[in-house]
């Protein structure tokens, strides 16, 4: 028998536009404004389950953009999601998979909102839900990337003294290769042992370019190499993993678990950059974790420096898994100026508290939300015209 009334009421979704500390250097652009997607799906019985939908730069970094995953929502996934049974996330992701293709990082957004709302209905934590915690805290890498070598250095003394990273990755993927390289040592040199320095590339380099310089970032003392060479090369990343001591992480090149069993298969890295929005939700990104166990491949929990919404919903996956070796890069929400969630999330002792809480365990400011919200101005103009 149809239901009479759909459990999910009303799918609402804007766009929140918060500035960043500071411009945040990538090889594909640099970003000075963070855009979030956040969706509502409010219940008939009064729950309200939020999700996150963030890219890098727009569409400089892949095929979403933060506009386009609301207007996907707005059109496509709404009508299903109102005809669903919200408690039943599987089946309700499976019905918007046979009428939305790709689109993983809407996906997500709205799988984590349904997550959300069935632990706040059930009084159980996310990652509960997604099979019990390992984890109650996690470690946290931070990007330094203002550009400058002696900046970057202080930002790291900073960091360290007050106990907030000790791991930390430079994106050297814009520029001459042989001074970035320069400047990832004078780094390493500076910290020593005291932290991890990791590199990203971001796809930057030809396979020969990598081919050649790899060493010379063993020399430097870089633990960690993120997806040197264009994403589809995966032979090419193969015998890169195979050429050099330092592990080569897969990131870009992971989109879901189809992509992991390839990347696995070929032997082409041997970490994997886990991020619930490439991966296509909570649950795929469950399974690309199970690839990479299977395979013996090490996890580093990613990120698309997504606001708070995203970033914890990450930190429940994370806190899943039995082994994340190489730690996480869960740090948006500090890059951002202003705080959107009522009680901020616990950074302290080198890593990221789980909160414990029903569903993600956060709550939205309501009063911060409105004035990074887009449509503002928009909802404004609205109220004099309806007044006037």
């Amino acid at each position: 028998m149809p239901r009479s009334k759909p459990d999910i009421e009303r799918v609402e979704t804007f766009l929140i536009d918060l500035p960043t500390i500071r411009p945040h250097q990538l090889a594909m652009t640099t970003i000075s404004r963070q855009t979030l997607m956040i969706v509502r799906l409010h219940m008939s019985d009064g729950v309200v389950g939020i999700g996150e939908g963030t890219t890098i730069g727009g569409l400089a970094y892949g095929p979403e953009s933060p506009e386009g995953m609301k207007l996907a929502i707005d059109t496509y996934f709404e009508p299903i999601l109102l005809a669903c049974d919200p408690s039943r996330i599987g089946q309700t992701m499976t019905a918007i998979g046979r009428s939305v293709q790709g689109n993983h990082f809407a996906k997500c957004a709205v799988e984590t909102a349904l997550v959300d709302a069935l632990g706040k209905r059930t009084g159980l934590s996310a990652s509960t839900l997604l099979g019990s915690r390992h984890h109650d805290r996690l470690p946290v890498a931070w990007t330094l990337a203002s550009g400058n070598t002696q900046t970057d250095i202080a930002e790291a003394e900073d960091m360290l003294a007050r106990r907030r990273h000790n791991i930390f990755k430079l994106k050297i993927g814009k520029g001459d290769p042989r001074a970035n390289i320069s400047h990832v040592a004078a780094i390493k040199r500076a910290l020593g042992d005291r932290a991890s320095v990791r590199v990203d590339i971001n796809q930057a380099w030809s396979v020969a370019t990598a081919s050649s310089l790899l060493p010379a970032l063993a020399d430097a003392g870089v633990d960690l190499i993120e997806q040197p060479i264009h994403y589809r090369h995966l032979k090419s990343m193969a015998r890169l993993a195979a050429e050099t001591a330092i592990p080569i992480m897969a990131d870009e090149a992971l989109n879901g678990p189809e992509t992991a069993f390839q990347i696995a298969s070929q032997d082409a890295a041997d970490v994997f950059a886990l991020k619930i929005a490439q991966s296509g939700g909570l649950f795929a990104g469950a399974k690309v974790a199970a690839i990479a166990e299977a395979a013996g491949i090490g996890l580093y929990g990613g990120t698309m420096l997504e606001g708070a919404v995203g970033t914890i919903a990450s930190a429940h996956l994370f806190a899943t898994l039995p082994k994340l070796e190489w730690g996480t890069e869960l740090f948006g929400p500090l890059l951002l100026t202003e705080e959107i969630l009522e009680t901020p999330l616990d950074y302290s002792e080198f890593s990221l508290g789980v909160p414990d809480g029903p569903g993600l365990g956060i709550q939205l400011n309501e009063a911060s939300v409105k004035q990074f919200r887009r449509d503002r101005g928009e909802r404004s103009v609205h109220l004099l015209k309806t007044g006037s």
